[in-house]
């Protein structure tokens, strides 16, 4: 395992885990938007989600400390040297829902165990950095193990899902920046609000904690 900054980090290790991840790198140096990358990366992303014994169990596991609150655990698999790139597990306990939240990078989410509901947003009106936010409700849908989808900032970005199956759900997120450590936004839709917030990872201190 390496988690020194100046190299890219695994926080799990497996022959699938590091041949997706070259994929990723392969591809995107050839890919010129990240449309066409998330395109091209369906098929390898599809037979990671399929592959069963490459998640260690310590990261499906829920986290009481969580970040987004609800037990829901967030570890981080792998951070690419620029923290350009990351994989990371979140795990949501049975009953429990995410905040709705966004992401502002594109990515793939796809469920890895279990089952939940989605409920997509799109905002409407308001400034998410001035607290201001009118989302209304586009899509819901739901999800079972092997599904997963796009995201294209700002087309599907602001969301919250909720565990269906007795289980704990277990997505994969591969997203196009350092999800657990920068500054995103959760909303209120009812209230029209929004503020900001880091999720954090489960298993990994962001830089700005360590430095305290």
């Amino acid at each position: 395992m390496t988690s020194l900054s100046a190299h890219d980090e695994y926080y799990a290790e497996s022959s699938g885990l590091r041949t997706f991840i070259d994929t990723v790198h392969v591809l995107r140096s050839a890919a010129g938007e990240p449309a066409i990358l998330l395109e091209q990366l369906k098929p390898a992303f599809g037979e990671l989600l399929a592959a069963d014994g490459w998640l260690p169990q310590k990261f499906s596991e829920p986290y009481l400390a969580s970040g987004m609150g609800g037990g829901i655990g967030q570890y981080l698999l792998y951070r690419s040297a620029d923290k350009s790139l990351t994989l990371f597990s979140l795990v949501v306990p049975a009953g429990s829902s995410t905040p709705v939240h966004d992401h502002l990078a594109w990515g793939l989410v796809g469920l890895y165990r279990g089952e939940q509901h989605e409920e997509v947003y799109a905002l409407q009106d308001g400034d998410p950095d001035a607290g201001d936010a009118c989302l209304t409700l586009s899509e819901e849908r739901d999800l079972k193990a092997g599904e997963f989808y796009a995201l294209l900032p700002p087309d599907g970005d602001i969301h919250r899902v909720t565990t269906t199956s007795p289980e704990a759900s277990i997505s994969i997120h591969l997203l196009g920046n350092d999800a657990g450590c920068v500054i995103r936004h959760s909303f209120e839709p009812d209230e029209a609000r929004s503020a900001s917030f880091r999720s954090g990872y489960s298993n990994v201190d962001c830089v700005e904690e360590e430095a305290k």
